[in-house]
């Protein structure tokens, strides 16, 4: 095969590659946003408990692989030894999602950023209340029904200083 053959081979091989990729990515530039529930573990000091958590989510599809998300998410309430609700929880976090396509329908994705995060202790006549800022991550699952609906699974871990709440959630994503 001459070089100017095996050139125009790659080059046509690499075309019809990033088409068919760009065929399965089927995220839709522009506006998003949603809604999610889910189970909150917390895992912090002496806390060691779960609960039932939601988050609310808006974002931005700048290309069909990637985005920026905004979030705000409630963990809800754990028990601290005897003390049931005595630690309370959310955390507001914008993270860069990339997008990977499995098909037309089903792609996998993963996030990365940071999250501004609040917690309220209330133990006996005590209470005390704590913030900080700390890096968010997570990876997810998700399959569109079509151009304007998607369901996700998500599992995101949130650094909460000296411990971290891991969240498993579904959720349910519109396109605008």
């Amino acid at each position: 095969m001459s070089k100017n053959k095996f050139l125009a081979t790659s080059v046509l091989a690499v075309v019809l590659g990033a088409a068919s990729v760009a065929a399965q990515a089927a995220e839709p530039i522009g506006f998003y946003g949603g809604a999610g529930v889910g189970r909150a573990d917390f895992n912090a000091r002496a806390v060691d408990d779960h609960d039932t958590g939601y988050q609310l989510f808006g974002g931005y599809q700048f290309h069909p692989n990637f985005g920026a998300e905004l979030a705000y998410t409630d963990f809800g309430k754990a028990d601290v030894g005897a003390h049931k609700d005595a630690v309370a929880a959310n955390a507001v976090s914008l993270s860069l999602v990339g997008t990977l396509p499995f098909t037309e329908k089903f792609s996998g994705y993963a996030k990365a950023g940071v999250s501004r995060w609040d917690t309220s202790t209330h133990v006996g006549p005590f209470g005390f209340k704590d913030h900080g800022t700390d890096p968010t991550a997570g990876v997810g699952l998700q399959y569109r029904f079509n151009d304007k609906v998607a369901l996700r699974s998500e599992y995101s871990r949130f650094n909460l200083d000296e411990g971290h709440t891991n969240m498993a959630q579904v959720q349910v994503r519109y396109d605008f």
